[in-house]
Protein backbone atom coordinates (compact mmCIF):
# COMPACT_ATOMS: atom_id res chain seq x y z
CA UNK A 1 0.00 0.00 0.00
CA UNK A 2 1.37 3.60 -0.65
CA UNK A 3 2.49 5.77 1.99
CA UNK A 4 1.93 8.67 -0.55
CA UNK A 5 -0.02 9.39 -2.99
CA UNK A 6 -1.52 12.37 -5.15
CA UNK A 7 -4.51 12.74 -8.14
CA UNK A 8 -4.20 15.83 -9.93
CA UNK A 9 -2.21 17.50 -7.54
CA UNK A 10 -2.13 21.44 -8.80
CA UNK A 11 -0.99 24.59 -7.21
CA UNK A 12 -1.21 27.95 -8.58
CA UNK A 13 0.53 31.09 -6.74
CA UNK A 14 -1.24 34.34 -6.91
CA UNK A 15 -4.56 32.50 -8.87
CA UNK A 16 -6.30 35.39 -10.57
CA UNK A 17 -3.80 37.85 -10.20
CA UNK A 18 -1.12 39.35 -13.37
CA UNK A 19 1.51 37.29 -11.14
CA UNK A 20 -0.25 34.23 -11.24
CA UNK A 21 1.84 30.97 -11.82
CA UNK A 22 1.25 27.47 -11.87
CA UNK A 23 4.04 25.96 -9.25
CA UNK A 24 2.70 22.25 -10.21
CA UNK A 25 0.38 20.71 -12.71
CA UNK A 26 -1.68 17.15 -12.61
CA UNK A 27 1.04 15.10 -10.53
CA UNK A 28 -0.18 11.57 -10.09
CA UNK A 29 2.62 9.69 -7.63
CA UNK A 30 2.11 6.38 -5.34
CA UNK A 31 5.67 6.19 -3.09
CA UNK A 32 5.40 2.91 -1.14
CA UNK A 33 6.45 2.32 2.32
CA UNK A 34 10.23 2.02 2.90
CA UNK A 35 11.26 3.41 -0.66
CA UNK A 36 14.41 5.53 -0.79
CA UNK A 37 13.41 8.56 -3.51
CA UNK A 38 15.48 10.86 -4.88
CA UNK A 39 13.93 14.29 -6.27
CA UNK A 40 15.87 15.71 -8.88
CA UNK A 41 14.65 19.41 -11.43
CA UNK A 42 15.62 22.74 -12.14
CA UNK A 43 14.87 25.36 -9.50
CA UNK A 44 11.72 26.70 -9.98
CA UNK A 45 10.70 23.28 -11.73
CA UNK A 46 7.74 22.72 -8.26
CA UNK A 47 10.44 20.58 -6.14
CA UNK A 48 9.88 22.62 -2.98
CA UNK A 49 6.00 22.97 -3.75
CA UNK A 50 5.59 19.79 -3.57
CA UNK A 51 7.42 18.58 -1.11
CA UNK A 52 5.35 21.67 0.51
CA UNK A 53 2.25 19.96 0.00
CA UNK A 54 3.18 16.47 0.76
CA UNK A 55 3.38 18.01 4.74
CA UNK A 56 0.41 20.28 4.67
CA UNK A 57 1.93 23.22 4.39
CA UNK A 58 0.24 24.27 1.35
CA UNK A 59 -2.81 22.96 0.15
CA UNK A 60 -4.36 21.94 -3.26
CA UNK A 61 -5.62 24.50 -5.70
CA UNK A 62 -6.56 21.25 -7.52
CA UNK A 63 -6.67 17.42 -7.03
CA UNK A 64 -5.87 15.13 -3.39
CA UNK A 65 -3.33 14.32 -1.36
CA UNK A 66 -3.91 10.72 0.57
CA UNK A 67 -1.40 10.00 3.56
CA UNK A 68 -2.15 6.22 4.52
CA UNK A 69 -5.30 6.60 2.18
CA UNK A 70 -6.70 9.21 4.27
CA UNK A 71 -6.78 12.43 2.40
CA UNK A 72 -5.15 14.95 4.01
CA UNK A 73 -7.22 18.11 3.38
CA UNK A 74 -10.58 15.87 4.23
CA UNK A 75 -10.55 17.71 7.58
CA UNK A 76 -8.56 20.91 8.06
CA UNK A 77 -8.81 20.52 11.38
CA UNK A 78 -6.54 17.26 11.34
CA UNK A 79 -3.74 18.86 8.98
CA UNK A 80 -1.62 19.02 12.07
CA UNK A 81 -1.61 15.66 12.29
CA UNK A 82 -0.54 15.09 9.13
CA UNK A 83 2.80 17.43 9.61
CA UNK A 84 3.89 14.84 12.28
CA UNK A 85 3.60 11.68 9.77
CA UNK A 86 5.32 13.41 7.45
CA UNK A 87 8.22 15.33 8.45
CA UNK A 88 10.52 17.82 6.55
CA UNK A 89 13.78 18.75 7.14
CA UNK A 90 14.39 22.74 4.81
CA UNK A 91 17.48 23.63 3.35
CA UNK A 92 20.12 24.97 5.98
CA UNK A 93 17.59 23.99 8.95
CA UNK A 94 19.67 25.35 11.20
CA UNK A 95 19.19 28.29 10.50
CA UNK A 96 15.38 27.72 12.25
CA UNK A 97 17.48 26.73 16.08
CA UNK A 98 16.25 28.87 18.56
CA UNK A 99 16.10 27.29 21.98
CA UNK A 100 18.72 27.61 24.78
CA UNK A 101 20.19 23.95 24.69
CA UNK A 102 20.09 20.95 21.79
CA UNK A 103 18.42 19.39 24.15
CA UNK A 104 15.24 21.46 24.07
CA UNK A 105 15.68 22.23 20.42
CA UNK A 106 15.00 18.64 19.33
CA UNK A 107 12.50 18.31 22.00
CA UNK A 108 10.18 20.95 20.88
CA UNK A 109 8.89 18.53 18.02
CA UNK A 110 7.43 15.93 20.32
CA UNK A 111 6.51 18.58 23.02
CA UNK A 112 4.21 19.86 20.51
CA UNK A 113 3.01 16.30 20.18
CA UNK A 114 1.44 16.39 23.65
CA UNK A 115 3.92 13.41 25.00
CA UNK A 116 4.82 13.38 28.34
CA UNK A 117 8.27 14.38 29.81
CA UNK A 118 9.47 10.31 30.03
CA UNK A 119 8.87 10.02 26.47
CA UNK A 120 10.35 13.17 24.96
CA UNK A 121 13.46 12.07 27.03
CA UNK A 122 13.73 8.68 25.23
CA UNK A 123 12.73 10.11 21.92
CA UNK A 124 15.67 13.01 22.27
CA UNK A 125 18.37 10.84 23.44
CA UNK A 126 17.54 8.26 19.91
CA UNK A 127 17.72 10.92 17.54
CA UNK A 128 21.06 12.54 18.96
CA UNK A 129 22.45 9.03 18.76
CA UNK A 130 20.45 8.08 15.04
CA UNK A 131 22.76 11.57 13.41
CA UNK A 132 25.91 10.47 15.42
CA UNK A 133 25.66 13.64 18.02
CA UNK A 134 28.31 12.82 20.86
CA UNK A 135 26.41 12.75 24.58
CA UNK A 136 28.08 15.94 25.76
CA UNK A 137 26.69 18.34 23.18
CA UNK A 138 23.07 18.01 24.35
CA UNK A 139 22.72 20.38 26.94
CA UNK A 140 25.13 22.75 25.03
CA UNK A 141 23.68 25.89 23.36
CA UNK A 142 22.61 24.84 19.17
CA UNK A 143 24.44 28.09 18.25
CA UNK A 144 27.97 26.83 19.92
CA UNK A 145 28.19 23.82 17.54
CA UNK A 146 29.97 23.94 13.82
CA UNK A 147 27.99 23.74 10.89
CA UNK A 148 27.77 20.16 10.19
CA UNK A 149 26.57 19.84 14.28
CA UNK A 150 23.80 22.17 13.63
CA UNK A 151 22.49 20.45 10.66
CA UNK A 152 22.51 16.93 12.22
CA UNK A 153 20.64 18.77 15.36
CA UNK A 154 18.06 20.14 13.21
CA UNK A 155 17.52 16.95 11.56
CA UNK A 156 17.36 15.34 14.75
CA UNK A 157 14.56 17.12 16.02
CA UNK A 158 12.37 16.19 12.55
CA UNK A 159 13.51 12.33 13.30
CA UNK A 160 12.18 12.89 17.12
CA UNK A 161 8.55 12.90 16.00
CA UNK A 162 9.24 9.70 14.26
CA UNK A 163 7.80 10.45 11.12
CA UNK A 164 6.57 7.93 8.70
CA UNK A 165 7.87 10.19 6.27
CA UNK A 166 11.26 11.94 6.29
CA UNK A 167 11.87 14.41 3.26
CA UNK A 168 14.66 16.61 2.88
CA UNK A 169 15.51 19.17 1.23
CA UNK A 170 18.96 19.46 0.46
CA UNK A 171 20.31 18.27 3.87
CA UNK A 172 24.58 18.97 2.43
CA UNK A 173 23.49 22.14 1.13
CA UNK A 174 26.56 24.48 2.07
CA UNK A 175 28.27 21.47 4.08
CA UNK A 176 32.09 20.90 2.73
CA UNK A 177 32.98 17.08 1.47
CA UNK A 178 33.67 15.63 5.17
CA UNK A 179 29.76 16.99 6.51
CA UNK A 180 28.15 16.10 3.37
CA UNK A 181 29.51 12.44 3.54
CA UNK A 182 28.69 12.06 7.43
CA UNK A 183 25.35 13.79 6.72
CA UNK A 184 24.67 11.14 3.79
CA UNK A 185 25.78 8.18 5.85
CA UNK A 186 23.47 9.14 8.39
CA UNK A 187 20.31 8.73 6.04
CA UNK A 188 21.33 6.01 4.53
CA UNK A 189 21.70 4.18 7.74
CA UNK A 190 18.58 5.60 9.32
CA UNK A 191 16.54 4.46 6.07
CA UNK A 192 18.44 0.86 6.51
CA UNK A 193 17.89 0.80 10.12
CA UNK A 194 13.89 2.04 10.57
CA UNK A 195 13.10 1.20 6.79
CA UNK A 196 10.74 4.64 7.00
CA UNK A 197 10.21 6.48 3.26
CA UNK A 198 12.45 8.77 2.35
CA UNK A 199 12.48 11.69 -0.59
CA UNK A 200 15.52 13.32 -0.83
CA UNK A 201 15.63 16.58 -2.81
CA UNK A 202 19.08 17.02 -4.27
CA UNK A 203 21.22 18.61 -7.22
CA UNK A 204 23.88 15.80 -7.07
CA UNK A 205 22.99 12.81 -9.41
CA UNK A 206 26.51 11.61 -7.87
CA UNK A 207 24.82 11.26 -5.12
CA UNK A 208 20.90 10.12 -5.98
CA UNK A 209 22.83 7.62 -8.21
CA UNK A 210 24.48 6.20 -5.20
CA UNK A 211 21.76 6.18 -2.27
CA UNK A 212 18.50 5.97 -3.63
CA UNK A 213 16.40 3.90 -5.02
CA UNK A 214 13.60 5.43 -7.42
CA UNK A 215 14.13 8.96 -9.05
CA UNK A 216 11.39 11.39 -9.38
CA UNK A 217 12.44 14.02 -11.96
CA UNK A 218 9.91 17.30 -12.15
CA UNK A 219 10.29 19.27 -15.24
CA UNK A 220 7.89 22.74 -15.55
CA UNK A 221 5.61 21.96 -12.91
CA UNK A 222 5.26 18.51 -14.23
CA UNK A 223 6.35 14.77 -13.12
CA UNK A 224 9.40 14.51 -16.06
CA UNK A 225 9.73 11.02 -15.32
CA UNK A 226 9.79 8.45 -12.15
CA UNK A 227 11.40 5.33 -12.04
CA UNK A 228 14.15 2.88 -10.65
CA UNK A 229 17.56 4.84 -10.58
CA UNK A 230 18.49 2.60 -13.67
CA UNK A 231 15.51 3.26 -15.37
CA UNK A 232 15.61 7.27 -15.03
CA UNK A 233 19.55 7.24 -16.10
CA UNK A 234 19.00 4.86 -18.73
CA UNK A 235 17.12 7.60 -20.86
CA UNK A 236 20.08 10.14 -19.61
CA UNK A 237 19.83 11.86 -23.09
CA UNK A 238 16.36 13.16 -22.34
CA UNK A 239 17.69 14.16 -19.02
CA UNK A 240 20.03 16.14 -20.40
CA UNK A 241 17.71 17.67 -22.76
CA UNK A 242 15.98 19.43 -20.08
CA UNK A 243 19.27 20.65 -18.59
CA UNK A 244 19.89 18.37 -15.78
CA UNK A 245 23.21 16.70 -15.64
CA UNK A 246 23.72 12.82 -15.54
CA UNK A 247 26.25 10.92 -13.21
CA UNK A 248 29.37 11.69 -14.51
CA UNK A 249 30.33 7.87 -14.76
CA UNK A 250 26.96 7.36 -16.48
CA UNK A 251 28.97 9.88 -19.20
CA UNK A 252 32.03 7.90 -19.51
CA UNK A 253 30.24 4.77 -20.12
CA UNK A 254 28.09 6.50 -22.67
CA UNK A 255 30.89 7.77 -24.40
CA UNK A 256 32.72 4.27 -24.49
CA UNK A 257 29.58 2.66 -25.71
CA UNK A 258 29.84 5.32 -28.78
CA UNK A 259 33.07 4.70 -29.95
CA UNK A 260 32.08 1.19 -30.35
CA UNK A 261 32.79 -0.96 -26.51
CA UNK A 262 30.56 -2.89 -25.42
CA UNK A 263 29.46 -1.46 -22.23
CA UNK A 264 26.19 -0.28 -20.83
CA UNK A 265 25.59 3.31 -21.90
CA UNK A 266 23.31 3.60 -18.78
CA UNK A 267 25.32 2.68 -16.19
CA UNK A 268 25.34 5.16 -13.42
CA UNK A 269 27.82 3.65 -10.51
CA UNK A 270 31.57 3.01 -10.09
CA UNK A 271 30.75 -0.41 -9.37
CA UNK A 272 28.94 -1.83 -12.17
CA UNK A 273 31.59 0.56 -14.69
CA UNK A 274 34.46 -1.48 -13.03
CA UNK A 275 32.54 -4.75 -13.51
CA UNK A 276 31.78 -3.93 -17.04
CA UNK A 277 35.51 -2.62 -17.87
CA UNK A 278 36.88 -5.54 -16.19
CA UNK A 279 34.49 -7.99 -18.28
CA UNK A 280 35.14 -6.30 -21.42
CA UNK A 281 39.07 -6.61 -20.49
CA UNK A 282 38.81 -10.06 -20.17
CA UNK A 283 37.08 -10.92 -23.26
CA UNK A 284 39.51 -9.16 -24.92
CA UNK A 285 42.69 -11.19 -23.32
CA UNK A 286 40.88 -14.55 -24.24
Amino acid sequence: MSVIKTEGLTHVYSMGTPFQKIAVEDVNLEINEGEFIGLIGHTGSGKSTLIQHLNGLLEPTEGRIYIDGEDMWADKSKIRDFRFKVGLVFQYPEYQLFEETVYKDIAFGPKNMGLDEKEIEKRVFESAIAVGLAPELIEKSPFELSGGQKRRVAIAGVLAMEPRVLILDEPTAGLDPYGREVILNLIKKYHEEKNKTIIWVSHSMEDIARFAEKVLVMNESKVFSFGTVEEVFRNNKEIENIGLSIPQITKICRSLSEKGFDIDSGIFNVEAARDSILKLLKKKEG
